[in-house]
């Protein structure tokens, strides 16, 4: 069952209540509007062998982490061959379809802004060949460094998304000073063991947690282990993950 900390943060596990099923298709809606967040939301896709249905994406921002498999994604017609530690953008009005040609599933982390339903499209949306590349490979990114933990933005304004920015960040052993940010952010733990905090409450994290941080409230990531803890996150609007405030900030 997902534990509810302080000021509405939200952590559940990867696969937490039942899926909807759409052919070779499940879905996890962890967070969204349902359980409390304002715009942004996260859910977990997992693909079966074969073809998904087509999806659409109405008139939002779609971030999508793939997480697990090698597949063929195809927006709007055009197939890009991706797997693990890439990020894919879809715009709003485009559809996405996955073709997964191995006996193992691929699992995706997608985020909206704002939440949509699942929509299966009929037909594709309208392609820009002007648009930069939806595709983008973690290891292309430069990682950068704040404090003694580094990040790396995917998906932002360079790629096309004016609206959310999502990205990968590394936390060492040890735990940070309490800090808030002016944004709604979503987390997904990629690997490693911790605990989350918001003001004085905690609770376990590791790889599958799915957290959610409402604007300006005081939380920490804690890495409880003796390696990295990764972890993917994605915030609405849109700025730097660099970008934060500590507790004796809020007013």
């Amino acid at each position: 069952m997902a534990v509810v900390l302080e000021g509405g943060c939200r952590v559940s596990t990867l696969h937490e209540g039942d899926p909807r099923v759409f052919g070779s298709l499940k879905v996890w809606n962890q967070i969204g509007r349902a359980g409390g967040a304002e715009a942004i939301s996260l859910r977990i896709l997992e693909f079966g062998p074969g073809t998904s249905p087509r999806l659409r994406n109405r008139e939002c921002d779609e971030v999508i982490y793939v997480h697990e498999g090698d597949c063929t994604v195809s927006i709007d017609g055009v197939a890009y061959e991706v797997g693990p530690e890439t990020g894919v953008y879809l715009r709003p009005g485009q559809t996405l379809s996955v073709k997964n040609a191995g006996p193992d599933l691929v699992r995706f982390v997608s985020s909206q802004c704002p939440e949509e339903t699942v929509e299966i499209a009929d037909g594709f949306g309208a392609a820009s060949s002007e648009q930069p590349s939806p595709i983008v490979r973690l290891s292309d990114r430069r990682a950068l460094p704040t404090a003694d933990r580094w990040y790396r933005v995917l998906v932002d304004d360079e790629i096309g998304s004016e609206q959310v920015t999502q990205f990968v960040g590394s936390i060492p052993p040890g735990r940070a000073p309490d800090h808030f940010h002016e944004y709604e952010e979503v987390l997904f733990i990629l690997r490693g063991e911790g605990r989350m905090w918001a003001g004085d409450t905690n609770t376990p994290i590791g790889p599958g947690s799915c957290i959610y941080l409402p604007k300006r409230q005081i939380h920490c990531v804690e890495n409880t282990g003796a390696g990295e803890l990764r972890l993917l996150g994605v915030f609405y609007p849109a700025g730097s993950p660099a970008v934060r405030y500590e507790a004796a900030d809020q007013g």
